[in-house]
């Protein structure tokens, strides 16, 4: 499999498949391919993969489309302004992502629910306590809300992040919740209660412009019914 990112700040990804090769994604990721290929919705993992997707608020099913000609294109677009995100895994390697942030992947990538220890920890960080993760051998892509920055690092190394802004982080990165400390900086500074404490080692990928935090600013100006 070959690909290609294409359309700037509204990234699409072409990937270019040789006969038998597949992919898979969530309903709504394809935008157009060439005709050559075979499309089927399948579970992905067996029935305890497909409830915990349920439980996780995912869809149940992916759709796996494999080229049936010599070569063929096909290409997956992101659903929100930013950057796309390749992550090639080898076999056993695994990041974790929020759980909107994936797009697509080879057929051998593995996709699983990932549940963070701490259910309250997740909660109140902002990155959810229910998230995917995603176990090699192959390539995924993953979004990015706004523009990137990545990070590796060392043993021990820390960043503090606001919660919505970690989107994706490499499989041996913990991360634990802060309480912001002071009753003044709670009350007026605008920040929140709590911050993310991601440490290393391992790759971080940050992103400026979450999507909730967009949703959060326009709900402002929307007219609240009576």
């Amino acid at each position: 499999m070959e690909y290609q990112i294409i359309g700037g700040s509204f990234p699409a990804v072409k990937c270019m498949l040789q006969k038998g090769e597949a992919m898979k994604c969530e309903g709504g990721s394809m935008s157009w391919m060439d005709r050559g290929f075979n499309m089927s919705t399948e579970g992905g993992g067996g029935i305890g993969k497909a409830l915990g997707r349920a439980f996780a608020g995912e869809k149940i099913f992916f759709n796996r489309y494999e080229c049936s000609e010599p070569q063929g294109e096909i290409v997956f677009s992101s659903s929100f302004p930013g950057s796309i995100i390749p992550i090639k895994l080898e076999a056993g390697q695994s990041v974790i992502a929020q759980k909107d942030a994936f797009l697509a992947c080879e057929e051998s990538v593995d996709v699983a629910v990932h549940i963070h220890e701490k259910v309250g920890g997740g909660l109140f960080g902002g990155m959810g306590f229910i998230m995917q993760k995603f176990t090699g051998p192959g390539t995924v892509f993953l979004e990015i809300d706004g523009g990137l920055e990545k990070y590796e690092l060392a043993a021990g190394e820390v960043k503090v992040v606001d919660g919505p802004h970690l989107a994706i982080m490499g499989g041996g990165v913990s991360f634990r919740i802060e309480k912001i400390k002071g009753a003044k900086n709670i009350l007026f500074s605008g920040e929140g209660l709590f911050n993310t404490v991601v440490q290393g080692p391992g790759k971080i990928w940050l992103q400026t412009m979450p999507i909730s935090n967009v949703a959060a600013q326009i709900a402002r100006y929307i007219p609240k019914s009576e």
